[in-house]
């Protein structure tokens, strides 16, 4: 058999397990694709391919794989095989098939897991379709089961006279998930044994993408170094994804005939459906660059908040944030935390933002957070777990992003989120992506992601009351430090969750009291708006006498500029 190192992990641990187990429950990635070394070198194939290549170098003859929908069928198929299957099981096969109903399987396979002399394996393939409901089985659903409780009791180690230690012929269930089987099936069953298959690893995902390098354009023209970049960067991108994602990528690459310069493209438009990125428009850079002053003639009275965010958008823009760390994720593209007191600019300052990026202030998509305050809010946001009322329909998070992957999400006053919710958004902030109810994956790496909060206004006193604890007036400075240190109290030690305020980082950009002489200007620009539309839809002059025009002022600035 090939070295330990070369196969799978899981398949290592079936085979340090075989001589003492009869039987394995294979969950979790069952789906995807695995790195199997053969005579001809390592390859890409499915779990049974995988699972029969590792059983044939360790002196299996045969594999006998059962699903609902074809029955039993036997791999490899040969003569010799069909004719021993048929002396083992008594089942006639046809063309490498046979009919058996689902109560007398374990009765039928009885001969092989206790057969001598004869190295074979009983795969159950889709074993998570093989109860219509676990909890409520029928009849014939519980005499299967239970007829495989007695075949894991039954089952004897095989001895084939060659020397070789005796291993079980085992009968493999392949699930989606344990639960998929009954709950008393595993229960104190010791010789069955649940083997969890993970995600594959930083170095799996490598020695993946090295083998379906020649697939990208102008990869045999490259040098070893080269191609050994170009496995580290499909490593990278493709973190948290499955290998058969990583030949999807490779698909896509091939069809839109991308170079392996273009690996980030690939992964792009596996991941939102489109390689091209707005992102890399030289005229989003040249709005980038006069955004500042543009924005400041919209945004009032919040200088050091529009300089702020205007220099975290250009660093999101240009794809350096997270660039700090050893690999690159797929963080969302950009992170920005707006606090400070209630009508001062932070959502007006995020419109500008979005139009910037995408010329319509409209293309954000804003969440009120308040509205996610119970405890199953996460099933409003991202979607119920399946069995659940509404799953089917997702979240609205999940389906808004997936259909403008390219977009910036508001989520106003966070702070007034249920805390299991935050735990979401940890992950969102960390790995850039989420699944839904549904088991579907939405990223966020090309999403701008702005979070508004009035944390730090207003902060408990020792006896339990609320006090102001930033009034107008104060330096710039001083709000600014009050405020910060109040939201890192609040994650720190109200929340307990300081991993979250980590995630935030730098990108805390706080905002003013708006001025006097700030709120008058206002004001007057949007007496002016209205003046504007009775002209346009009344043909009407307005006129205004300066009492009431002051009365209106007072009444509108008296509690910032909203």
């Amino acid at each position: 058999m090939s070295t330990a190192s070369t196969w799978p992990r899981w398949v290592n641990d079936l085979f340090r397990l075989l001589p003492v187990r009869s039987q394995f429950v294979l969950t979790g990635n069952v789906r995807d694709v695995y790195l199997t070394p053969t005579e001809d070198g390592t390859v890409l194939v499915p779990l049974l391919e995988c699972l029969w290549e590792a059983l044939r170098n360790r002196g299996y003859s045969f594999m006998l794989v059962h699903d609902r929908t074809d029955g039993v069928r036997i791999h490899p198929d040969s003569p010799a095989n069909q004719t021993q299957a048929a002396s083992l099981t008594g089942l006639r096969f046809q063309d490498g098939r046979a009919e058996v109903s689902l109560a007398q399987l374990p009765r039928r396979v009885r001969g092989l897991v206790q057969a001598s002399g004869v190295r074979a394996a009983l795969v159950l393939d889709y074993a998570s379709r093989l109860a219509v409901n676990v909890q409520q089985l029928s009849e014939a659903e519980f005499d299967f089961f239970a007829g495989g409780e007695k075949l894991a009791r039954l089952a004897q180690p095989v001895r084939t006279g060659d020397g070789s230690a005796p291993l079980f012929n085992p009968l493999m269930w392949i699930c989606d998930r344990d639960t998929d089987l009954p709950s008393w099936y595993l229960l104190d069953n010791e010789p069955v044994h649940l083997l969890p298959l993970p995600r594959p690893h930083y170095e799996e995902r490598e020695t993946a993408a090295a083998l379906l390098g020649p697939a990208f354009s102008g990869y045999g023209a490259t040098d070893s170094s080269a191609r050994a970049a170009f496995a580290r960067n499909f490593a990278d991108l493709s973190e948290g994804m499955s290998l058969r994602a990583l030949l999807d990528i490779t698909q896509l690459a091939r069809a839109q005939r991308l170079g392996v310069g273009e690996i980030a493209d690939a992964v792009r438009s596996y991941q939102v459906g489109t390689p091209d990125s707005p992102w890399k428009r030289d005229s989003l850079r040249a709005a980038i660059r006069a955004a500042e002053i543009d924005i400041a003639r919209r945004v009032k009275g919040q200088p050091q908040a529009v300089t702020k965010a205007v220099d975290i958008l250009m660093r999101s823009v240009m794809g350096l944030t997270g660039a700090h760390a050893v690999s690159r994720s797929g963080r969302p593209r950009g992170i920005l935390f707006f606090a400070g007191p209630t009508g001062v600019g932070k959502t007006e300052l995020a419109k500008a933002l979005t139009q910037v990026l995408f010329r319509d202030e409209r293309a954000y998509i804003r969440f009120d957070m308040s509205e996610f305050a119970s405890e199953h809010a996460d099933a409003r946001l991202l979607g119920a777990p399946p069995g659940y009322v509404g799953y089917e329909a997702g979240g609205e998070l999940t389906n808004a992003l997936r259909e403008r992957p390219f977009s910036v999400l508001l989520f106003d006053e966070i702070e007034k989120a249920h805390p299991r919710l935050l735990d979401k958004f940890l992950q969102i902030l960390e790995d850039g992506r989420i699944t839904d109810g549904r088991g579907n994956t939405v990223y966020f790496s090309e999403s701008v992601l702005i979070f508004t909060s009035n944390l730090g206004i207003y902060v408990p006193g020792p006896d339990g009351e609320r006090f102001q604890n930033v009034t107008p007036g104060e330096p710039y400075e001083q709000v600014e430090t009050k405020v910060r240190r109040a939201i890192e109290n609040h994650f720190k030690y109200q929340l307990n969750r300081p991993e979250i305020l980590n995630r935030f980082g730098d990108n805390i950009v706080v905002f003013d009291f708006i001025a006097p002489n700030t709120a008058a200007a206002i004001f007057s620009g949007m007496l002016n708006n209205v003046c504007h539309r009775v002209r346009e839809e009344h043909g009407l002059e307005l006129e205004i006498s300066a009492p009431v025009r002051e009365q209106l002022e007072h009444w509108c600035t008296s509690s910032g500029s909203r």
